[in-house]
């Protein structure tokens, strides 16, 4: 999620929408946590030929199968498709009109914009506003609501649970992830910086290849083709090393999240064993913890996510502040 006064308006312009997401939302993440529960009653029935249903120990037979578990499990099936189905409609179509307000703006206030600013800010600086910063604050606004809240609300749900069935278990499991978020926010603000250098090798391109194809006449006339040729080579070069830059930091922090993760599964089935062996826990117990800590695999990972997002959404929408606060210095006076 990013904030600032040009898109701050539009997270209560599409509250009815964001709202009717986060319901969805709500509710994908709550019937997600149940199947767990089902994956403990087989294991354990399997097991033991018993299964622990509303409290109550009944034989794991054919008929408790069908009712108890496989019913359940298809309409947890359908009720996921359809909230899935609408938080998808709800979230990204907040986005879509979010960036078309935005770009009919940034239109809106660059027509009366004077020559002066046009000289000082070329062509390919404002190809890059109106496509890849506005593409990056399109899918930060959708994506980033939905990682923000699905991390917070699932993630959650599934901690609880978790510490619910051991607590010195969670405590262990969440040490790795401590280290993933401080790790996380200091790479952010790298990524941001970084980003912002990303726009601006792909605006000083696109300005130089636009003024060559304009001017290619006066190229031609004066012999300055070699010249030229040799000047987009290493603007290429530039913009290359800034991507590759970017692309190392992003790519580090996904391997970081990725062996944070591994490191969390390791502890899990390091002591859950142990707790098997000594009869705290059952096997089914074991893959219900498993399955919670898998649920909130997810957020993890959407957490990394979010922070790259986050960091260029921040740094696009600097650059288009930039171009809404540029003062207009030609206007009407009021009531002309």
């Amino acid at each position: 999620m990013i904030f600032g006064k040009y898109i701050n308006r539009y997270y209560l312009k599409n509250a009815p929408l964001l709202l009717l997401g986060l319901a969805a939302l709500v509710l994908v993440d709550f019937f997600q946590l149940k199947v767990p529960e089902l994956y403990r009653m087989v294991i354990n029935g399997t097991n033991s030929g018993e299964v622990v249903v509303d409290g109550q120990s009944m034989a794991f037979t054919m008929d408790v199968l069908l009712d108890k578990i496989c019913l359940p499990m298809i309409w947890i099936i359908l009720a996921m498709v359809f909230g899935r189905f609408l938080w998808r409609v709800c979230f990204f179509n907040a986005a879509v009109r979010t960036e078309t307000d935005l770009r009919n703006k940034m239109f809106d206030h660059s027509r009366r914009l004077s020559q002066q600013y046009y000289q000082v800010n070329k062509v390919g600086n404002l190809m890059s506003l109106y496509t890849n910063d506005l593409d990056t604050i399109q899918e930060c606004f959708g994506d980033g609501i939905l990682m923000f809240f699905d991390a917070l609300v699932l993630g959650l749900l599934a901690l609880y649970r978790m510490w619910c069935m051991d607590r010195r278990m969670t405590m262990l499991a969440l040490i790795p992830a401590a280290f993933m978020f401080a790790i996380g926010t200091v790479m952010g603000k790298t990524m941001t910086k970084t980003w912002e250098k990303r726009q601006q090798a792909f605006s000083d391109l696109s300005d130089f290849a636009q003024e060559n194809f304009s001017g290619i006449a006066v190229i031609k006339a004066f012999v300055k083709e070699l010249k030229e040729l040799i000047a987009f080579r290493k603007l290429n070069k530039d913009n290359e090393e800034i991507n590759v830059e970017y692309t190392r930091i992003s790519v580090l922090l996904e391997v970081m999240v990725t062996f944070f993760v591994e490191s969390v599964i390791c502890v899990i089935l390091g002591y859950g064993g142990y707790l098997v062996y000594k009869g705290n826990f059952n096997a089914g117990q074991l893959v219900e913890y498993i399955g919670y800590f898998e649920a909130i695999v997810w957020p993890i990972m959407a957490i990394s996510m979010l922070i790259e997002k986050t960091s260029r959404g921040k740094a696009s929408l600097n650059r288009i502040t930039e171009l809404l606060d540029a003062p207009i210095d030609v206007a009407d006076r009021a009531g002309v």
